[in-house]
């Protein structure tokens, strides 16, 4: 062990003497100092927004006048998603599925306003953010500045000295792997910082932002693993450089891309238009509740009145234009309901047909477990659709509720009798989305962690493999 240190030493010391070496760490620094002040600098703005337009609209809800309870209905509400306190380390699908919400009687609308929509096509190509980075960028560094660690010494002759002294290959290899795990914890340090000072700050889940951090430094220790196995296995630098920019350019940026491209045709999702014709199409079979002869209806009347004991809808108790819009919003929510988990649950299968391609990439299996950790992943943004459906349907049904108990079904005829006051809107629409418990992502980002530590065990495997050739190879 002592010597696989001193050859480490050595290795940092060659390393600040090189200035492309410290080149290469002041831009890391800087494109993560740039993407971590943006991106947190971002989000305190975004937070801010979001929650200032919530209170807008609250208000101006409570504030209609007097009126008919159905006319608040097709008033509607927004709701705005929650952002999570890691989404700026990794905003996951966040620019892409939207975060305002319109939520109205008899329709269920989609999110509005995602950051693609708005911005200019370069976002399409992945933003500069701290986990692009640490998964995109530094591996490269890494790359290039340990790509020779081993093949150096090859080339330049001292491998075959430095067996005859008595290092084992095994000690060689141990020593320069040493090198580079210090190198990536030098790239790493910064954001550990960072994730560090999120977490002590309690604006995140502290178990939630620690296996962020060990999930990206597990990434790096693949890295340096594999930079070191390749570099011994190769008997040049420029191959080794070569082979290393060959598996980064196809594991790191052209897999996950090819990779989603495939779920995404091998499971195509229907279009929006698609979607809404098939709904047309339902609600067409279901029953029309503005139609006096619809035969649903009629029964739906009849089933009221044998209730009440009545044989008018005039003399019910209650205003029977309010319990129909019950009855009506009722069908269409269990419709727009069937469709929209249909939709997720598609969607959820072309995630796991994408997990399937970790096996070939790590970033991949990276990619998960940062999303779900910084609450920006696929299952995030359906619990905060699905959050507001339920709200859009209570609040909706509560209105309805107010029609049948407040008007009278004689004066809900009237322009005069067919309003209540606006005490009545208090509160009704307020939307709050409770926070997801830590250890509900730390379940699904466990099996991506597994994924992880797979490829660390392989790429030991390879650097014990390649340490065995080392000797027979020796020039």
């Amino acid at each position: 062990m002592r010597s696989a240190l001193r050859i480490a030493r050595e290795e940092w010391r060659r390393l600040r003497r090189e200035r492309a070496a410290w080149a290469a760490f002041v831009v890391l620094m800087a494109l993560w100092a740039t993407s971590a002040f943006t991106a947190w600098s971002q989000q305190r703005d975004i937070d801010a927004d979001r929650s200032r337009r919530q209170a807008q609209v609250d208000h101006e809800f409570e504030a209609q006048p007097d009126r008919h309870p159905h006319r608040m209905v097709h008033y509607g509400h927004f709701v705005f998603r929650p952002v999570h306190p890691l989404a700026a380390f990794d905003p996951g699908v966040e620019a892409y599925t939207g975060h305002t919400l319109f939520l109205e009687g008899h329709r269920q609308n989609s999110a509005n306003f995602g950051d693609v929509r708005q911005s200019s096509l370069l976002l399409r190509f992945g933003a500069l953010t701290p986990a692009m980075v640490l998964q995109v960028l530094a591996p490269l560094v890494l790359v290039f500045l340990g790509h020779a660690v081993v093949a150096r010494e090859r080339e330049s002759g001292t491998l075959r000295l430095l067996l005859a002294q008595g290092v084992t290959p095994g000690q060689l290899v141990l020593g320069k792997l040493l090198g580079l795990v210090g190198l990536a914890a030098l790239l790493l340090a910064p954001a550990m910082a960072g994730l560090l000072a999120v977490a002590v700050a309690g604006s995140a889940p502290a178990g939630a932002t620690a296996v962020l951090a060990a999930g990206h430094a597990l990434w790096m220790l693949i890295w340096a693993v594999g930079v070191a196995a390749v570099s011994a296995l190769c008997a040049r630098a420029q191959t080794a450089l070569a082979a290393l920019l060959v598996a980064w350019a196809f594991g790191v940026v052209a897999l996950p891309r090819l990779a989603t491209e495939l779920a995404a045709a091998s499971l195509p999702l229907p279009t929006r238009l698609e979607t809404d014709i098939r709904i047309a199409r339902d609600l067409a079979q279901i029953g029309d509740s503005h139609d006096p002869d619809d035969p649903y209806f009629n029964g739906f009347r009849q089933q009221v009145l044998a209730q009440y004991g009545v044989s008018r809808v005039e003399d019910l108790p209650v205003n029977y234009k309010g319990l129909l819009g019950m009855e009506g919003e009722r069908l269409t929510a269990r419709l727009f309901e069937q469709y929209a988990t249909a939709a997720f649950d598609l969607q959820q299968a072309q995630v796991q047909q994408l997990d399937l391609w970790a096996l070939l990439g790590p970033v991949i299996a990276l990619q998960r477990l940062s999303m779900a950790l910084s609450g920006t992943d696929l299952h995030s943004y359906r619990r905060f659709m699905e959050a507001a459906e339920r709200h859009r349907y209570q609040f909706v049904q509560a209105l309805n509720r107010l029609q049948a108990d407040k008007l009278s079904y004689a004066g809900d005829r009237s322009s005069r009798d067919s309003r209540i006051g606006h005490e009545h809107w208090q509160g009704i629409a307020e939307f709050r989305l409770e926070p997801e418990p830590p250890r509900e992502a730390l379940r699904r980002a466990l099996p991506a962690a597994g994924v992880l530590l797979g490829w660390v065990v392989a790429a030991l495997a390879l650097l014990g493999w390649a340490a065995r050739r080392l000797a027979r190879s020796a020039p």
